[in-house]
């Protein structure tokens, strides 16, 4: 797995992830802190509301980052994103009004809207390969999982030696070394992809559709296309999800990791303090046998993925996120947690074990299903839109486990939650197909004769069907039903 970290610029990227989300960490243990000592009694709804801004910008900019990518540098996009979260984070500390927490929030999750999505359409670029960029999804899981764990660990041992305002000032200096490390590399997307689709389209304008598709490995596939700009950037992200079979079922399957996580992230303190009466350092053990259980299955997912594939993997994994949230349904609703403490803590820590690695089994392989489903000059776009389709489904959990738990309980969240869970397993389930394979055999009626699209249409087949792995672009704007 470590043998990707070779290579110079993914390397370099990689490191600039790792501290940026370390410093991601320490602003979310600060950001509570400052919330408490503005607000008080009420930090939780200032937190909840910073909470909801954050989801907002992801969704509401995520898609203009696709944009933004084929306008600008991928290394200038990165940086600049990088510097205006280090702005915000050093700001942070002197403010003394709650609006102008929500003000910063909003500008800082801004830049990582535009960042993280930009930064992941980077990695297949830089790593062709796709057992490299699988082992790369790897390490990006760990990160994370590592950063969970890691973060609040760090953020305590610091405030031991000085006030809370200082973690902003460790946040600034996590996102100041991304982008140093981002600084002196030379990125391929942009250049590449747009002199690239310039030189297809002189070959096509000549007659010629064969021999300029290196990244497909198929001379007609995207031949035809001048370099996207705005609009279909735009049509590239949405339309891929609402015409991939595939696409189709990973937004199902990502709404149940947000209905799972959003139970985790926002009940636990109520579950383990409330419910079980543990104090408050079990919360942190619980959330840590979450990440462990994510860190787990993201070590082996590498070699597990090589002999099941993605549908076999993540399909059952959905469905033990919504068996697990049914078991904390009937433990709660039952009341045998709270007849049961002593017991129900081991269970809880067990259950929340095994949502953490079903989580990491659904998340870690979604980027090589967006990978397959679109051509390397598309791949911003699509990943911009699953950045912004993937936060809107935990822009609508995070209110609901919320609400929710302080209404109607904890059992009513975990059993509505469930649910979610359970119907978004069945329609990924229903909406993906057994048999996916990447070529597909079409027709194109709308095309004219001797297009050059069409090259390579076998002589003496049925009329006008070619097959080529198959994407959603300019000329494939549907899902094809079989050949005839």
């Amino acid at each position: 797995m470590l043998s990707v970290l070779r290579d110079r610029t993914y390397r370099h990227l990689f490191l600039a992830q790792t501290v940026a989300l370390t410093g991601t960490g320490l602003a979310t243990v600060a950001l509570a802190l400052l919330a408490y000592d503005l607000a008080g009694g009420q930090a939780a709804a200032v937190l909840g509301t910073a909470l909801a801004l954050k989801m907002t910008a992801y969704v509401g900019l995520a898609p203009l980052a696709g944009v933004l990518a084929r306008r600008m540098p991928r290394r200038t996009l990165l940086v600049g994103a990088d510097l205006v979260r280090l702005l915000a984070a050093l700001v942070l500390p002197f403010v003394d009004r709650v609006w102008q927490v929500y003000a910063l929030v909003l500008l800082l999750q801004a830049a990582s809207a535009v960042f993280t999505p930009a930064f992941q359409a980077t990695i297949p670029r830089v790593l062709p390969q796709e057992g490299d960029y699988t082992r790369a999804l790897t390490l990006s899981r760990l990160a994370y999982d590592l950063e969970s764990l890691a973060s609040p660990v760090l953020a305590a041992a610091l405030l031991a030696f000085m006030p809370y305002g200082w973690l902003f000032a460790g946040t600034a200096a996590g996102f100041l070394l991304s982008a140093l490390l981002v600084l002196p590399l030379r990125l391929p997307a942009d250049a590449d992809d747009s002199d690239g689709d310039h030189d297809r389209d002189h070959d096509v304008g000549r007659g010629h559709g064969h021999g300029s598709d290196r990244d497909l490995g198929h001379a007609h596939d995207h031949g035809h296309r001048r370099p996207p700009g705005p609009a279909s950037a735009r049509v590239l992200g949405v339309r891929a999800f609402l015409a991939t079979p595939r696409l189709r079922a990973l937004l199902a399957l990502d709404l149940a990791v947000a209905a799972a996580g959003a139970l985790v992230l926002v009940d636990t303190v109520v579950l383990v303090q409330g419910g079980l009466g543990r104090p408050a350092g079990d919360v942190s053990l619980a959330l840590a046998a979450y990440g462990a259980g994510s860190m787990t299955v993201a070590l082996l997912l590498p070699r597990v993925l090589g002999r099941t594939g993605d549908r076999a993997l993540m399909l059952p994994a959905a469905g033990a996120l919504a068996s697990a949230l049914g078991l904390l349904t009937a433990g709660l609703a039952s009341g045998w947690a709270g007849a049961h403490p002593t017991a129900a803590w081991p269970a809880l820590l067990a259950l929340w074990l095994c949502l953490g690695a079903a989580t990491s089994a659904v998340l870690t392989p979604g980027g090589r299903l967006l990978r397959r489903s679109a051509a390397a000059a598309d791949l911003p776009g699509l990943f911009a839109a699953h950045f912004s389709l993937s936060h809107g489904c935990w822009l609508l959990t995070y209110p609901l486990a919320g609400w929710l738990a302080s209404r109607a309980g904890l059992a009513a969240s975990a059993a509505a939650l469930g649910a979610v869970a359970l119907a978004a397993a069945l329609a990924a389930a229903r909406l993906w197909p057994r048999r996916d394979p990447e070529e597909l055999a079409h027709t194109h009626p709308e095309l004219p004769v001797g297009h050059p699209h069409m090259a390579d249409a076998p002589d003496g087949g049925p009329a006008r069907v070619h097959v080529h792995a198959f994407r959603i672009d300019a000329l494939h704007r549907h899902w094809p039903t079989p050949a005839r």
